[in-house]
């Protein structure tokens, strides 16, 4: 849609706003289908939708390892050995996609009995389509690494459009059950999501192997960066499955409905990050200041979370009302405290990725011990969805500190 806007109108438009123009889009389909999914299930089913979509998202952030590393090393290796190097990384992200991807169809049973889900058969479908995701995360990150936001924009459009799509066709032109449809359309859409594949270029001449020194640097990158993988699907996505654990459906189907709305200042921000990384990398290959490119996304994002969460306080049962209608107005209480914590983790979020790209570490310690930290919070104290939301504020407003006490510590060197 965005590239026959494009052409029609004649305009020239940058890639990096092409891809935030993009992003809006992506993100605003996944908003519709969630919603409209709210609205045509009702608070009790829509907590089985929201437990998948849920999964969805934490496959994700684990395939994002292979893409950050993918991105970061296709700027900073030499072009000689960037093929093997791309070749060496799908090899593992295949096989890490096949284990995961069967561990999910073989254990779909103890999922749909931890989780109270009405079916079992929601989790083989998508097991299917897990291997196919981790491929797409290798094609993402090198189209990333290259700068190349116009594919990489068709490659997330593809994947909304064939969802949303593909879940309404088999739901209402086939008939089959919700959770089946939502199910058999994640799949669908991971293989979208390749699109556009590129061909490799030239001949059968055999590539330069890795280097040993890049191998370890590689490997040391890969397992830290998967590490904080880790830290955002705990930070992002746990509190959603402990509600499902410890609270009936209706309650979890309610929480959902509100992290959906509160989690759009988490998705919008996603875009500042995308764009970062490779623009920090190539900054520091240059010997150029990367401080000046922190504080202006810091500033973007810490505006857009202010104006977003002072919103959810200001007009919390308009929101509600408008996006998932009067069945789920008990969470509108809520609205503002959850955007808080998302603002909290966004904001957070960027300087960790910076520091990543810098190869600091410290600061995916910092989202590991916090991430964490939530967890238990919410495991010992969940009497009530407020209290579930507070436990992630208090986490989160600690993160926040750390992360910024270290940027000062490490800009003051």
């Amino acid at each position: 849609m965005m590239y026959a806007l494009k052409h029609r109108l004649g305009i020239t438009i940058k890639p990096e706003l092409l891809f935030i123009l993009s992003s809006f889009v992506v993100n605003g389909g996944n908003y519709i289908y969630n919603l409209l999914m709210g609205r045509i299930l009702g608070p009790a089913a829509f907590a089985d939708v929201a437990i998948l979509i849920t999964l969805l998202l934490v496959i994700s952030f684990v395939a994002m390892t292979f893409q950050v590393v993918v991105s970061k090393f296709t700027v900073e290796l030499n072009t000689s050995e960037i093929a093997s190097f791309k070749k060496w990384v799908l090899q593992r992200a295949t096989a890490v996609g096949f284990i995961l991807g069967a561990l999910t169809i073989l254990f779909s049973k103890e999922l749909q009995s931890f989780f109270n889900t009405s079916s079992s058969t929601m989790f083989l479908f998508f097991g299917i389509g897990i291997p196919v995701y981790f491929i797409t995360s290798v094609h993402r990150g090198s189209l990333q690494g290259d700068t190349n936001f116009t594919a990489l924009s068709g490659s997330y459009q593809m994947e909304m459009w064939v969802r949303l799509i593909g879940t309404f066709g088999l739901l209402f032109l086939l008939g089959l059950k919700p959770i089946e449809s939502v199910s058999i359309a994640i799949a669908f859409s991971f293989v979208a999501g390749l699109f556009p594949w590129r061909k490799r270029e030239g001949t059968k001449v055999a590539m330069p192997k890795l280097s040993t020194a890049n191998k370890k640097l590689i490997k040391k990158f890969f397992l830290l960066t998967a590490f904080y993988e880790c830290t955002q699907i705990i930070c992002n996505n746990s509190d959603i499955l402990l509600v499902k654990h410890f609270f009936d459906a209706t309650e979890s189907g309610l929480y959902a409905s509100l992290a959906l709305i509160g989690r759009v200042i988490y998705f919008i921000t996603w875009m500042f990050v995308m764009l970062l990384l490779p623009k920090v990398v190539m900054l520091r290959k240059e010997g150029q200041k990367t401080k000046p490119l922190l504080i202006k996304y810091v500033g973007y994002i810490s505006v857009f979370a202010l104006c977003t969460t002072a919103l959810a306080f200001l007009f919390p049962q308009t929101a509600v009302s408008l996006l998932f209608g009067e069945a789920y107005m008990s969470i509108a209480n809520l609205l503002g405290w959850y955007a808080l914590a998302t603002s909290l983790f966004a904001i957070s979020n960027i300087f960790a990725y910076y520091f990543l790209s810098l190869d600091q570490y410290l600061p995916i310690l910092f989202s590991g011990i916090m991430g964490i930290a939530q967890v238990l919070l919410v495991v010992f104290f969940h009497d009530s969805l407020f209290q579930v939301v507070l436990m992630q504020i208090i986490a989160m407003a600690v993160l926040l500190v750390l992360q910024l006490a270290y940027f000062f510590k490490y800009d003051a060197k």
